[in-house]
This record gives structure tokens, sequence and C-alpha cells, in this order.
């Protein structure tokens, strides 16, 4: 990514409007006067869409006690605050540059009987919406290798365990075999004992 367009990804709203040319909206302007801030709002049909990325601008063009007027808006720009649909209207042009020379009723747009009026919003940041996602995953990887020491820790405490018990067996096996030579001079007194009856008969 060139240095300009990641300097310019980072002015994008993450969010905006869906703006489409015939369409009456309402749009809040944030206006300075001096120290004061307050909110304007400028009602009147988009006539145009023009440009993309961070230079993407629509015009609203009213009618003000007679007078026509057009204001040029930045979609991304940090003073519009919000863009709210009053009326769906037809269109079958790009740009309605022929209202200007209409008077009354004829310079709006016909409306479209039955549409809803929904303020849409089109997400054009979706890309800083997967980099925590990436973020996290390196964290688990962190997290899981000292689980995998934990597991290593737990299979050598085994092996001292079986070391242990091994002996424990040996143990077990040595009073056996003690067992067995008891019990061989029990049967040679045994035999003694039987030889020594027959022999007084």
């Amino acid at each position: 990514m060139d240095i300009i367009k990641s300097i310019e990804h980072e002015q994008l709203k993450s969010k905006i409007p869906e703006l489409r040319v015939g369409n009456t909206v309402k749009v809040h302007v944030r206006i300075k006067e001096g120290n004061k801030e307050r909110i304007q709002v400028f009602e009147g049909i988009i006539i145009k869409k023009q440009g993309g990325g961070v230079n993407q601008t629509f015009t609203v063009r009213k009618i003000s006690y007679g007078v026509g007027v057009e204001k040029t808006f930045l979609v991304h720009s940090p003073l519009v605050e919000k863009v709210e649909l009053v009326r769906v209207g037809k269109a079958r042009r790009a740009k309605l540059y022929y209202l200007r020379d209409r008077v009354g009723k004829s310079a709006k747009t016909k409306e479209q009987v039955g549409a809803r009026i929904e303020d849409k919003e089109i997400t054009v940041k979706e890309e800083f919406v997967e980099e925590p996602v990436a973020e996290e995953v390196v964290e688990e990887a962190e997290v899981a290798t000292p689980a995998a020491e934990v597991v290593e820790e737990v299979k050598e405490e085994a092996k001292t365990t079986e070391k242990v018990e091994a002996p424990a067996e040996e143990a077990t096996e040595a009073p056996a075999e003690k067992t067995e030579t008891v019990e061989a001079p029990v049967e040679e007194k045994a035999e003694e004992v039987k030889e020594e009856p027959a022999k007084s008969e």
C-alpha cells in the first residue's frame, strides 16, 4: 500500500450513508462560529455524486425564497454529522442538471410510491475489523506455548513416577523369593518326619 493511500485510508469514515441521485435528504452540518459550534440542516435534492475515496462528494440543491441554492459536501468530512433521507425520488440520469431550468413543482423529482424511507449505511472500513482478530490469534499462539511447556512438564513428571514405581515392583518381588526359600526347608523337615516313623517300625 502506498503512503498516500494509507494516509487517505485513515481519514475515511467506517460507515457512510447510501446516497442516490434524485433523493431528497437533510444534511446535518457542523458549523463553527467563534468559540461556539452548532449543527445546521440543509434540505434538498441530490443532483449529482462524483469522485471516490476521500474526495467523494455529493451536491444538494434547494430553492430558498425563489433562488436556487446548491451546496457540495464531502462524504467523508468530519463536519458532515449525518445525512437523513426524507423522500425517495425517481431519477433516470446520473446528473440532474435540468432541474436548474425548472421552476415550481417541476423543479422536484417524482416520488417513488410505496418506497421505504430508511437511512441505510455502507461499511467502508472492513480491513480494520480483521486486524484485531489477527492480533488475538497471535496472543493465542503466545498463550499456547506455555501450555505446551506444561504438557512437557506433565510428561516429565510421569516419567519420574514410572522410575519411582519400578523399584517398588522389585521390592515386592524380593519378599516373594524369600518366602520360597523359607518354604523349602519346611518341606525337607516334613520328609524327615515321614522317614523317622518308618524306621521305628
